[in-house]
């Protein structure tokens, strides 16, 4: 019987034992993608509790463990509500025992050593004097310190095209920063222009920050160019969309402006024109985005706010999300396709929520690869619902059967929890334990030096390459 989390915790042969301590342990992070605000790092925030910086601070908190919280029955007083800290999290220890095959058991377990040096079960029994424990040490803990704790070398926040990026300036001129904190546009309010309640009031807010009124397409693109502007000049490399349902159709200009007039006053647009307006703003976006030389990030297939009653009571992004099962190859392909004839498709991460859709990003990607660009379009990691061991394990398989493991950019957080970095030692356990199984059953030779090259690019070099701008 293997130790629980021990020194060769999912490393199944000695192969992968070498890879990942010889290689893969030593190497920095990369975070291309994460949702952590980025007012608490430049402020150093000091957290009160390990409930706040663990659990949720208000709704704001892991989705994760929020989810399995509710599947047990505990109460939302619980979670998002006003219980006090140390009651929230005992309620937590509560559930913990009984998510065995859950990755929120490893994560959970990682998460308390890497940071507070806790190697203790967490359990009820337990709960007290790890609370005590981790709360003591807060006392003298800041924000920084968990991103140099696990080797974060470049964090790339979310953030809106209307931000100010008064935190991502404070941080750039900040000569006690030891790693780079670097914004990342995210413009899904002025994509969904069928969510009037988001889009109409995100127009106005965009009005104040550009300094004119915005009355049709051309002054919103010019507004859009003028935000990307702001953000290349504060270190922007990655824009980030949220593609839901991925919408397309050819669409003239002038049909543009039509829809976007309709939208401007809220005026309910069918499908068609939804998907006109969608199809026409990413292919404006990806080409100033390939002008400023930065990457571009697709994460499709979310169903979003399933439960009305969540949604009325707590709001958005609060937990109530799902795997969506709409198909988009077509789609996707002709956005891609635009941008590519043109040769103004920028260097683009594709995510799928849906795992059954694994082959169908690896196989797009390689039909809009460049010459002389190693990796252009990329398959990324196993994200949300999929970043455990067998969806990571799915998303490898994918990549290495029909394109090459070796060029892929790695793990990314994707998390609201400043603690959630350990999850890349998860990652690249899983990736040792593959290539290690390779040459141990003799599909590929023992090349030790070689394959841990391999490693190391996927763990960190390879997304340093990446965004680097062009």
């Amino acid at each position: 019987m293997k130790e629980f989390l021990g020194k060769d915790f999912l490393l199944d042969t000695q192969t992968a034992k070498t890879l990942y301590h010889d290689y893969a342990e030593k190497m920095p992070i990369f975070d291309f993608h994460c949702h952590i605000p980025p007012k608490d790092i430049a402020q150093d925030k000091k957290y009160r509790s390990l409930t706040e910086v663990w659990l949720v601070d208000g709704h704001f908190g892991d989705h994760y463990k929020w989810r399995s919280m509710r599947q047990f029955g505990i109460g939302e007083e619980y979670i998002t509500g006003d219980r006090s800290d140390e009651e929230k999290f005992m309620q937590y220890a509560k559930m913990i025992p009984y998510a065995i095959g859950n990755p929120l058991y490893h994560w959970t377990h990682l998460e308390l050593k890497a940071y507070f040096g806790i190697d203790k079960i967490l359990s009820p029994e337990t709960a007290k004097e790890i609370y005590d424990e981790a709360g003591r040490q807060l006392e003298t803990m800041s924000c920084r310190q968990f991103f140099k704790k696990c080797n974060v070398k470049t964090v790339c926040t979310t953030d809106d095209p209307v931000d100010s990026l008064e935190y991502h300036i404070q941080m750039a001129n900040d000569p006690t920063m030891e790693f780079k904190v670097l914004p990342a546009f995210r413009p899904d309010k002025g994509i969904n222009i069928e969510l009037d309640y988001f889009f109409i009031p995100w127009i106005k807010t965009l009005q104040e920050v550009v300094g004119y009124p915005i009355v049709n397409l051309d002054s919103f693109e010019k507004a859009l160019a003028e935000r990307v502007d702001f953000f290349d000049k504060n270190g922007c490399l990655v824009s980030d969309h949220a593609l839901d349902v991925v919408m397309y159709e050819p669409a003239t200009r002038q049909e543009v402006e039509v829809i976007f007039q309709k939208g401007l006053v809220g005026e309910k647009l069918t499908y068609e024109e939804i998907s006109k307006y969608k199809g026409y703003i990413l292919i404006y976006l990806g080409r100033l985005y390939n002008k400023h030389g930065w990457a571009q990030q697709y994460h499709i297939g979310a169903l979003r706010n399933n439960s009305l009653r969540a949604l009325n009571t707590l709001g958005a992004d609060t937990g109530f999300d799902s795997i969506n099962d709409q198909p988009f190859a077509q789609k996707l392909s002709a956005i891609l396709g635009n941008l590519d004839e043109t040769d103004e498709l920028p260097r683009t991460i594709l995510y799928c929520l849906n795992p059954r859709d694994n082959e169908v990003l690896a196989t797009i990607m390689n039909c809009f690869q460049h010459e002389g660009v190693s990796g252009k379009i990329q398959f990324g990691s196993g994200w949300w619902f999929n970043d455990q061991k067998d969806g990571m394990q799915r998303q490898m398989e994918s990549l290495s059967q029909v394109a090459l493991l070796s060029q892929f950019v790695g793990m990314l957080t994707d998390s609201r929890s400043i603690m959630s970095y350990p999850r890349h030692e998860y990652f690249r356990r899983i990736l040792c334990n593959k290539l290690g199984g390779l040459i141990e059953n003799g599909e590929y030779p023992a090349n030790i030096e070689l394959v841990g090259k391999i490693v190391e690019d996927i763990c960190y070099n390879n997304a340093v390459k990446y965004f680097t701008k062009k």
